[in-house]
């Protein structure tokens, strides 16, 4: 696919798309003496975005919206879906990992978004929101019940709009509707295409498989199986947290402010009290470098996302004060696991020889047709069909091993199918990973990037895992439905190659899937661990909390964006029952 680069429209179609002036560009722009806001909220990503948007549908509450990053407007390649690889270094952090143990001590470029909407303007749009159970953890995990797949699936509806796939294709079969809204925020649709010759070949290999069985909806709470892909797509555009749940009039609220191009660099103690009282953040324009401070007159919402909100944390003070002390940051708030407990999906590839053709994909006149209809090739990012698998109960891992799924229906392995022409392809991905990462500073200077650890590969179940994964791929692609079109498994094989040989392979090729969660993880009100209460309050703090992808303990069997757009859903609920 060619590459286009990403296109930036200018002030006048800013102001003009945005309307009421209540989008600002920069920090100069606000008038922080004559403004006051009841809610202001740092990060303008989904979870950011979401709670934005719940509470200034009360228009007794002012809220401001935070984002370090520009306006996805007008950008080319964060529109339309096919191009999303394209999106160019502007809308990015930019954090490179250290180097990670566990693979040959590679450091991995990890392209965070850094623009309105967070990852939903950044990511693959794909939609899924993992097994019931995962959502059961968390009630599990914070001892409160009200953190379930039960009380989550009415949010999920709540966020969600299901529209019909680009061009309105007949998608019957394919999902079932019992399982989505209609009048949320958030499109999610089927693909454009399809069923392609490789689909066809996949349902009739799972018709066939005793391991991989066709699966009707993936979003049931009951992902295993062959799905059909469901996308945050809209008319062939992306649905990002920026288009979905800030668009439309909701930008044009008079109580909603969303202001761009703005850092946070640290939270502030508000007043002198008894308890810590955290309502003021210190903020920088990104182009002038002006610094003020805004207080909330009620709450302080931090949603920088699984790096920046530890980072932002860590840099105020709050955090472990023996790693504080030795970055000479001033410890306010003594909170050890403050950029703990990361966790993270990673995959590797693997492949095999085929008899098939593929038609290259004319770049200019599919993105002619995406102009003029929303449809055709680039309304789709990555195929047609995923694959969710358990590990065989009686694989040798668990000889050594206690199963870390967190319970009978989340799967353990994901799998990316890509016909090639003359090759397949297959992205294994671990769902289930028992290593653990972190988040830290290397400075006082919260201008200074994070130090992110994933920590790939450095738990000895998760190597074993993927090799399982592995097998369960082999094994699919042997299926009878691929004979005479798959001719050979070219690896790298779990079976054949000398174990060292094999698991240096994957330690040289293996990849996040940019999935972080936990590194502010909700836990019990009492507990001593954790950073979070179950109301996702900073524990010891009064006026703070945290809603995004670091408050999840565990990362779902699913790519996360769902995840959070349920979490940020119901602490919208939360807070405004605070108030």
């Amino acid at each position: 696919m060619g590459k286009l680069t990403g296109t930036f429209v200018g002030f006048i179609a800013l102001s003009a798309s945005f309307g009421h002036g209540r989008v600002l560009e920069d920090l100069e722009q606000l008038d922080s003496a004559k403004e006051s806001y009841d809610f202001v909220i740092v990060g303008g990503g989904i979870g950011g975005s979401t709670v934005a948007s719940r509470l200034s549908e009360n228009p007794r509450f002012n809220v401001l919206l935070i984002e370090a990053g520009p306006t996805n407007e007008g950008v080319t390649d964060i529109a339309v879906p096919g191009f999303f690889l394209n999106i160019n270094s502007t809308y990015s952090w930019g954090h490179v990992t250290t180097p990670q143990i566990g693979l040959n001590n590679r450091s991995l470029p990890f392209n965070q978004a850094r623009v309105l909407g967070g990852s939903s303007s950044h990511n693959g749009m794909v939609y899924t929101r993992g097994s019931s159970d995962d959502f059961d953890l968390w009630g599990k995990v914070s001892e409160d019940r009200s953190w379930s797949w039960k009380t989550l699936f009415p949010y999920f509806l709540r966020n969600e709009k299901l529209v019909p796939p680009p061009g309105g294709r007949n998608a019957s079969g394919q999902y079932d509707p019992q399982f989505h809204g209609s009048r949320g925020l958030t499109s999610v649709s089927l693909p454009w295409g399809g069923p392609t010759d490789f689909d066809l070949l996949a349902i009739q290999n799972a018709e066939q498989s005793k391991e991989i069985k066709f699966n009707l909806d993936v979003n049931s709470g009951k992902p295993s199986g062959l799905v059909w892909v469901q996308s945050t797509i809209g008319n062939g555009e992306r649905c990002s947290a920026a288009v979905g749940v800030l668009g439309g009039k909701i930008k044009e609220r008079p109580n909603l402010t969303i202001l761009l191009n703005t850092q946070a660099t640290r939270v502030l103690p508000s007043k002198e009290s008894r308890q810590l009282d955290i309502r003021t953040v210190e903020i920088v324009s990104v182009s002038s470098g002006k610094k003020t401070t805004i207080t909330a007159k009620k709450e302080l919402i931090v949603s920088a996302g699984a790096f920046g909100t530890p980072h932002l944390l860590l840099n105020s003070g709050i955090g472990d004060k023996k790693e504080l002390e030795d970055v000479k940051v001033k410890s306010i708030h003594h909170l050890p696991d403050v950029g703990k407990g990361l966790s993270d999906h990673f995959g590797f590839q693997v492949s095999w020889s085929a008899n098939g053709v593929v038609k290259p994909v004319d770049t200019v006149a599919a993105l002619e047709e995406w102009q003029t209809n929303r449809t055709g090739p680039l309304t789709e990012a990555l195929g047609h069909q995923l694959m969710f698998a358990r590990i065989p109960p009686d694989a040798p891992l668990f000889k050594e091993h206690r199963d870390p799924a967190a319970g009978p229906n989340s799967p353990h392995i994901e799998i990316i199918m890509f016909s090639l022409g003359t090759r397949v392809q297959a992205a294994v991905g671990l769902l289930t990973p028992q290593s653990r990462g972190t988040v830290k500073i290397a400075s006082n200077n919260p201008l200074d990037k994070p130090l992110v650890d994933l920590g790939y590969l450095t738990h000895p179940f998760d190597l074993l895992a993927i090799k399982e994964g592995a097998r369960i791929a082999k094994r699919w692609c042997e299926g009878s439905a691929y004979e005479g079109y798959i001719t050979g498994f070219l690896g790298p094989d779990p079976d054949t190659l000398p174990e060292k040989e094999f698991d240096n392979a994957l330690r040289s090729g293996a990849q996040t899937w940019w999935h972080p969660v936990g590194t502010a993880s909700i836990s019990p009100k009492g507990a001593k661990h954790g950073v979070l209460d179950p109301e996702l309050k900073v524990k010891g703090v009064k006026g703070l909390r945290v809603v995004d992808a670091s408050a999840i303990p565990y990362v779902p069997t699913a790519h996360t964006q769902a995840a959070v757009y349920v979490l940020a859903e119901r602490a919208s609920d939360i807070i405004k029952a605070s108030w």
